[in-house]
């Protein structure tokens, strides 16, 4: 987990106390990745190698098929009716280093459906699905990927951005928002693969933004490249993007991924990275989500 250097926007207008929708049990503590399918809600708990799945209180959960890697990102596919996982070995006490993770795809009850990487030293960490098309990023390289059959096509070639972390179609569907830790929001044309590094208002990019969603013509994303988080909302506005600070401090605490279920904005608030990372230290996040509706 990448932090940067801060940043300020204004902040425009508060928004309503969000609500705590669930809190993992405390044998999961180190929680990364969210999806939903407007019903069920899907959280990758990343030490243990575990999906839990919570639906109307109820919460089930299923370890990672043996081959598998650590679960990170998640993205619900509802035209094949599979999770994707974006799956690695992240750099924390405890898990064993791999060459190369790997994109893969389950179905409800676990069971793997595909799993598919571009070759070695591929380090995914968040995915995203929408009217069937799959795209995954790479953090170590700012590489991003687009599932095309059973391959991966690099829409970003590796070394050309810094941290790829968040993406998301553009309503008409054409081109794709990519949220780059170090370099900051850019598109790119999916028909040209042409990317665009989109500025806020002020010429500067908007840098340390992780987990990112479209809802309608906005998009969302977790600031956490230092203390306190926040949510923001952009729209891209030609080539630069206009950004406001939705929500800021508690309890995004250290927030990570984020998922739009039709009416709220679901976002992991406080994952446990920090302590996770420190040699015999337990993870201490609380693996809680929060919900912002969206009037």
């Amino acid at each position: 987990m990448i932090r940067a250097g801060a940043w300020l926007l204004v902040l425009t207008a508060p928004a309503d106390t969000p609500e705590t929708v669930f809190s993992a049990p405390e044998e999961h503590r180190l929680v990364e990745g969210i999806a939903t399918d407007g019903d069920f809600i899907w959280l990758s708990s990343v030490l243990d190698r575990v999906i839990m799945a919570n639906t109307t209180g109820m919460t089930g959960r299923f370890v990672m098929p043996r081959g598998t890697l650590h679960p990170m990102g998640l993205a619900w596919d509802a035209k094949r009716g599979w999770l994707w996982v974006a799956t690695d070995c992240p750099d924390l006490p405890g898990v064993a280093r791999c060459d190369s993770g790997a994109l893969v795809a389950l179905d409800r009850k676990g069971r793997l459906k595909a799993k598919v990487s571009p070759g070695s030293g591929f380090h995914p960490g968040d995915v995203s699905a929408e009217r069937g098309r799959v795209f995954v990023s790479d953090a170590q390289n700012g590489a991003v990927y687009r599932l095309n059959g059973r391959k991966l096509d690099a829409l970003i070639a590796p070394g050309v951005g810094r941290s790829a972390q968040g993406t998301a179609l553009t309503p008409d569907g054409k081109s794709l928002v990519v949220a780059d830790y170090g370099r900051g929001v850019a598109v790119v044309d999916l028909a040209t693969k042409a990317r665009t590094l989109l500025p806020m208002a002020d010429g500067k990019p908007l840098r340390g933004i992780d987990g990112l969603v479209r809802a309608g013509d906005d998009y969302y994303t977790v600031y956490n490249g230092s203390s306190p988080a926040s949510l923001i909302r952009f729209r891209v506005d030609r080539a630069a993007i206009d950004a406001s600070v939705v929500h800021r401090g508690t309890p995004l605490n250290d927030p990570t991924q984020i998922a739009f279920d039709g009416k709220r904005l679901l976002v992991v608030a406080d994952a446990g990275w920090p302590s996770a990372s420190k040699p015999g230290a337990p993870p201490r996040g609380s693996g809680t989500v929060v919900a912002f509706p969206l009037k």
